[in-house]
């Protein structure tokens, strides 16, 4: 895998995950490559997106969960290598912010494994190699974004 490289059109192993939406996409993790592709339940391709390209190794893409608003207009991204959450604007692919990083603290990962959502919009982290937990992290309403990497999302006041 060469970073500055163009990337190539299969997928490496392990494709790391394969998640539809309810219009009717599959948005996959091309792990090694450090891409989400986005196809149509046929196999016709659509889009792809790159994330942190220069996460060699394990790579960047592991886990793929969404918003459960009906637009699905969140996407969150697990990156266990550098262990941290995307939250990306599903339709643009853009990165809106991150959070979480290295560590074993509340907030922090060693090695975001898994990523889910559940009706209330709450999300759900595991971790793996030697983070060995679950992670809830409380949905609390929408705000602005005022950082571009949140680090450790600790409510106001508990800092």
């Amino acid at each position: 895998y060469d970073p500055d490289a163009p990337l190539i059109q299969q997928f490496r192993t392990p494709v790391h995950c394969a998640e539809p939406t309810f219009d009717g996409l599959v948005y996959v993790c091309d792990r090694p490559n450090d891409r989400v592709q986005v196809f149509k339940t046929d196999g016709t391709f659509v889009n792809e997106v790159r994330i942190a390209p220069r996460t060699l190794g394990d790579g960047s893409t592991w886990d793929i969960a969404f918003s459960r608003d009906l637009e699905q207009k969140f996407m969150y991204l697990a990156d266990g290598k550098n262990m941290k959450v995307y939250v990306m604007d599903r339709a643009s692919l853009e990165i809106v912010t991150s959070f979480g990083d290295g560590g074993r603290q509340p907030g922090l990962f060693f090695a975001v494994h898994s990523i889910a959502t559940d009706s209330e919009g709450n999300i759900f982290t595991t971790e793996t190699y030697e983070g060995k937990r679950v992670q809830k992290f409380t949905y609390m309403g929408m705000g602005p974004v005022t950082e571009k990497n949140q680090g450790a999302p600790w409510p106001s006041g508990l800092q």
